[in-house]
């Protein structure tokens, strides 16, 4: 596999993202303004946070940390099917946005991982061709080379049938999520061995060990 361009965090920007429609991916939130005022005071969104976002927040934050962990934040994201997103995922995502390595994200770190996940919906969504929430092999070939990366229909079907946990030959947006941050994250890797630029390297046996061990599934 080669590559041209960094995509992954965030994605390509070309695609763009916008506001969040009503009910995107997630289970309902609760009334808006049913928290009064509680732990959090008011309602009113803090100034710079999207009042949308400042309401998922409130919602999500179960225990009213003021903080949300990955198990609040799976219980928040749902797949087209409404299933979870799955764990490795939301580990994932808390940790790009986790500046203090908390384990946990705060308001405003969860402002951008909300545009980080709607900026992944627009793109799963244009690849999804048939509309169906889900992604087979050939939509994610066309997927990862139109972001740059030169994979071949074989290395997707692999890619699928490793991240597709019902054997159905399709990945929904938490496990494309998944995938890209990863291949994103080798193909950083990849890139700082392979300092001429020519698709190729030589890698020890150890090294090739810890970048395996360092981007585990």
């Amino acid at each position: 596999m080669s590559y041209q361009n960094q995509y992954g965090h965030p994605p390509p920007q070309n695609y763009g993202y916008g506001q969040p429609p009503q009910n995107f991916g997630y289970g309902q939130p609760g009334a808006p303004g049913g928290y009064g005022g509680g732990a959090y005071g008011q309602p009113t969104a803090p100034p710079g946070l999207d009042p949308q976002v400042h309401q998922w927040f409130l919602s999500v934050d179960h225990d009213k940390s003021g903080k949300i962990n990955m198990h609040e934040l799976q219980q928040a994201l749902t797949n087209a099917n409404w299933t979870h997103f799955n764990a490795e995922t939301c580990r994932l995502m808390i940790g790009m946005f986790d500046k203090d390595q908390s384990g946990q994200i705060e308001m405003n770190e969860f402002q951008a991982l909300w545009n980080y996940i709607i900026q992944w919906k627009s793109v799963f969504e244009q690849f999804d061709r048939d509309r169906s929430g889900f992604i087979d092999a050939n939509e994610l070939c066309n997927a990862l080379n139109t972001m740059g990366y030169k994979v071949t229909p074989q290395f997707a079907n692999h890619v699928v049938f490793r991240y597709d946990p019902q054997a159905k030959q399709r990945l929904g947006l938490d496990n494309f999520i998944q995938v890209c941050v990863l291949i994103k994250s080798v193909t950083d890797m990849f890139r700082q061995r392979d300092s001429q630029m020519k698709g190729t390297i030589q890698v020890a046996y150890e090294d090739f060990m810890t970048m395996v061990m360092l981007n585990k599934p």
